[in-house]
């Protein structure tokens, strides 16, 4: 789960990390009032949604009066932006937030991962700030200061020291940034999360040390103990499919294919997309109904799929170990019924009760196309596609 930047630097200033004052609006006479509460004369008003490069994509915009801090937000409300990693479609744009925009001397790169190779949370630093790491590690490898926190004592006031001095800190500047590292560190370790970017961290004139942006991660599976976090959640910023999918406890992520998946089991799912691209199609999604996939799960997992326009051919893949053939086949018999689905339909079963299964397809009345393999069921589904197509 991802939440929008002035939700992080909130979690980041909770725990101690030096942030820029700002505030939240939904309209551009909020972001108007935003701006006078803080005073000054410069501000920053940000499109607040779930990617990054928002500056390059014209989603950040300085501003010198109240006026510009009016017409920025009118323009960037109510928008999609489209930056390198939303893709085409883009990300709405339904809050911005209002920032006072102080000059800074120094941008830096701090970030914190979770290596799930070592098992151990990974910092990660470097003196090149507001560029993307990968482009850090591309264009100059030697710059990426890096920490392996051991999880029994957690990240040392002595580790972020050596961070900071590497930074070229100065001795005023090294105490805040100690205290900006050790605190998005707790931040990210406190609260479950799978990533923190801050980037750039800025350093000031008068040697403040300051999270300008920030973009924080979160592990699904922890956050029944985050109600906090999951308050944060904003629903606008995730495909609505996976919103539903969520909802019925169906593992759902949507691509841009043609060919639609139900399939029992990660793993299976992961090798059916496979099969479909090696036998020349392009699978509409990763759909696990997981192991206790009765008639009603089918059914559900049937109306998301269709749900995509993009979906021409629906693949079954279904090997019954905890559920029952006989049960995905009827659920996939009441589900053909209740959508009066046109699209092509390949079934393949095995496992448990597989005759009885196809028994009940095969006495159904339904248009449905079986396999006896993987591979079978992969290019029967591409080449009904290619008929469709």
């Amino acid at each position: 789960m991802d939440v929008h930047e002035y939700q992080a630097k909130e979690l980041l200033a909770s725990c101690g990390v030096a942030v820029p004052p700002g505030t939240v609006a939904f309209s551009p006479d909020q972001a108007v009032y935003a701006a006078t509460e803080l005073g000054g004369s410069h501000w920053v008003v940000k499109a607040q949604i779930h990617a990054g490069a928002r500056g390059k994509a014209g989603g950040v915009k300085l501003c010198r009066t109240y006026h510009e801090v009016q017409q920025a937000a009118r323009e960037l409300l109510g928008k999609r932006l489209v930056t390198k990693q939303t893709g085409p479609e883009g990300k709405p744009v339904q809050r911005v937030y209002v920032e006072l925009a102080d000059p800074y001397e120094r941008e830096l790169y701090l970030g914190f991962v979770l290596d799930r190779k070592l098992e151990r949370v990974r910092v990660i630093a470097s003196k090149h700030g507001g560029m993307e790491i990968e482009e850090i590690a591309k264009t100059d490898p030697d710059a990426i200061l890096q920490v392996i926190v051991e999880p029994a004592v957690g990240l040392l006031p002595f580790q972020a020291r050596e961070l900071a001095f590497q930074l070229g800190l100065n001795l005023k500047q090294v105490s805040r940034a100690v205290q900006s590292i050790l605190g998005a560190y707790r931040a990210f370790r406190d609260n479950d999360a799978t990533m923190l970017e801050i980037n750039p961290l800025v350093v000031t004139k008068d040697d403040k040390v300051l999270a300008l942006d920030a973009k924080m991660s979160f592990d699904d599976n922890a956050l029944f103990r985050r109600r906090n976090i999951v308050d944060m959640n904003d629903p606008s910023q995730s495909d609505p499919r996976e919103a539903q999918a969520l909802e019925h406890s169906l593992n759902y992520i949507g691509l841009d294919g043609e060919i639609g998946c139900i399939v029992n089991g990660a793993g299976l799912a992961m090798a059916t997309m496979d099969m479909i691209k090696h036998a020349g199609g392009n699978p509409a999604n990763f759909l696990d109904v997981g192991g206790g996939a009765s008639a009603e799960r089918v059914a559900t997992a049937f109306r998301l799929v269709l749900s995509d326009a993009n979906v021409k051919v629906v693949l079954v893949n279904i090997f019954a170990g905890i559920n029952r053939c006989d049960w995905v086949a009827q659920g996939v018999i009441d589900a053909v019924k209740a959508t009066n689905i046109t699209a092509p339909l390949v079934v393949r079963l095995a496992g448990t009760n597989v005759e009885a299964g196809r028994k009940l397809l095969d006495e159904s009345g339904i248009n449905v196309i079986t396999a006896d393999s993987l591979a079978d069921a992969a290019q029967k589904a591409v080449a009904a596609w290619r008929s469709v197509k």
